[in-house]
């Protein structure tokens, strides 16, 4: 596969990293530059992994809070649902929120391979689905475990 999918740095721990890292060990202090102080410097992430972290902050990041640095159109509408009840009316909004989102993404396809809700393993207050995706540049798909809560 080519460089099409990227290398960026490492927010989201683990393979294939789609769990939200603790800020703790990383050091923004104005001169210190990004440094993260739970390993022996910043990491980098590429390709499927680095696709599959870019797919979760895009989700996560609420659909215009980048407007001030050009992005407004950067993000998902998936904050939207909180304060909702957890029914199959905030399934239907979330998944709409969520092919709405993958569609912006230009690594992938506009179609989504499966969006499947794992109702079994959700909290009381969250929906979790399984995100699958397939690069544009081919390969195998990548998948996205998340949850949102309500």
């Amino acid at each position: 596969m080519s460089d099409v999918l990227g290398t960026d740095l490492r927010v989201l721990l683990g393979p294939p990293g789609m769990a939200a890292h603790d800020a703790a060990a990383l050091d923004l202090r104005l001169g210190a530059g990004l440094v993260d102080r739970a390993a022996d410097g910043p990491q980098l992430v590429s390709d499927r992994h680095n696709l599959g972290q870019a797919l979760v902050l895009r989700l996560l990041t609420p659909r215009g809070t980048l407007a001030g640095l050009g992005h407004a159109a950067y993000g998902s509408r998936l904050h939207e649902l909180v304060g909702e009840r957890k029914d199959e009316s905030s399934r239907a909004r979330c998944k709409a929120f969520v092919l709405e989102a993958v569609a912006a993404e230009p690594r992938v396809l506009d179609e989504v391979v499966d969006l499947t809700f794992d109702i079994p393993s959700e909290g009381p207050s969250e929906l979790r689905f399984l995100l699958t995706v397939q690069p544009v540049e081919g390969g195998q798909p990548v998948s996205v475990d998340l949850g949102v809560e309500l």
